[in-house]
């Protein structure tokens, strides 16, 4: 397996809270890392910030944020970024990631939003990935989304996402089921997408499920299992970048921890029968 250059190994799971019960008194060997959103966690004490540290101490985990605005218009929040670099450290976490969007202007959307696909906005966001990247300590990596509009566009989504990657100098979390939402939605091939991707930016990768609102319209909802043309996008990633981390996402209708823990296998499996890239042409060696 091509993994020894990433912070976390194997198949992970996104632990939300629903999870910790049944997973507090297990270690099941499917799990390789797991991911929560630090904003749900910054600052949180007691017994809910207990649990989590038990999880903490025995585990490795990665942080993927979901409120940095790093997209919009309004200043960075750096007192909460500095909150977050306490936390991150205190809890010994091995990658932080953020979503390449937007989600505030003068108050929180609650979604996530689609930054204009423009060189403006290259220029923005990545300037706010740098000082984000200052103020961790840390290099982040920033997700390619799934969007449904393309307000003010000025070039295509892959040279707005690699510029972005080129000027703030980070890291790609590479969701393979936004590319395939996307294709879907917006007309594109999406193994050609991938295969266009900085595969030596990647940090790990994210699969989940959607909803099918439509034949030409897919809702990226994380409330479903991974269909088998994901699977075989995964399976594809693998073979032009080499194996790298892959975590499950699964953010409502969360089933028995037993049938997430299938999911997981898969995630296993796959990478197990990916053959080895030689190191000379690996893209993530």
């Amino acid at each position: 397996m091509n993994e020894p250059r990433y912070s976390v190994h194997g198949a992970g799971l996104g632990l939300r809270r629903a999870l910790m019960d049944p997973l507090a008194d297990r270690n099941p060997a499917e799990v390789g890392f797991y991911e929560v959103a630090p904003d749900n966690w910054v600052g949180a004490g007691g017994a809910l910030g207990r649990s989590l540290r038990r999880f903490t101490e025995r585990h490795d985990f990665v942080a993927h944020g979901l409120s940095l605005n790093l997209g919009g218009p309004a200043p960075l929040d750096e007192a909460y970024l500095h909150r977050l670099r306490h936390f991150l450290d205190d809890h010994g976490f091995k990658a932080f990631t953020e979503h390449l969007s937007y989600c505030a202007d003068d108050g929180h959307l609650y979604d996530l939003m689609p930054i204009p696909f423009t060189g403006d906005a290259v220029s923005h966001v990545a300037s706010r990935i740098r000082r984000t990247q200052d103020i961790l300590e840390r290099r982040v990596a920033v997700e390619n989304v799934s969007y449904y509009a393309a307000p003010g566009r000025e070039m295509d989504e892959i040279d707005f996402i690699t510029a972005v990657l080129e000027e703030a100098d980070c890291d790609l979390l590479l969701d393979v089921n936004n590319i395939y939402v996307n294709s879907v939605n917006h007309g594109y091939d999406a193994a050609r997408f991938l295969a266009a991707l900085p595969g030596e930016r990647v940090a790990y990768v994210h699969v989940a499920g959607h909803y099918n609102e439509a034949d030409d319209l897919i809702v990226d909802t994380h409330g479903a299992d991974v269909i088998d043309p994901v699977w075989a996008l995964l399976e594809r990633a693998y073979e032009l970048f080499g194996v790298m981390p892959t975590l499950l996402e699964r953010d409502f209708n969360i089933p028995p921890l037993e049938e997430l823990l299938r999911e997981v296998e898969t995630i296993t499996r796959i990478q197990e029968k990916t053959p080895r890239l030689p190191a000379a042409v690996s893209h993530a060696g």
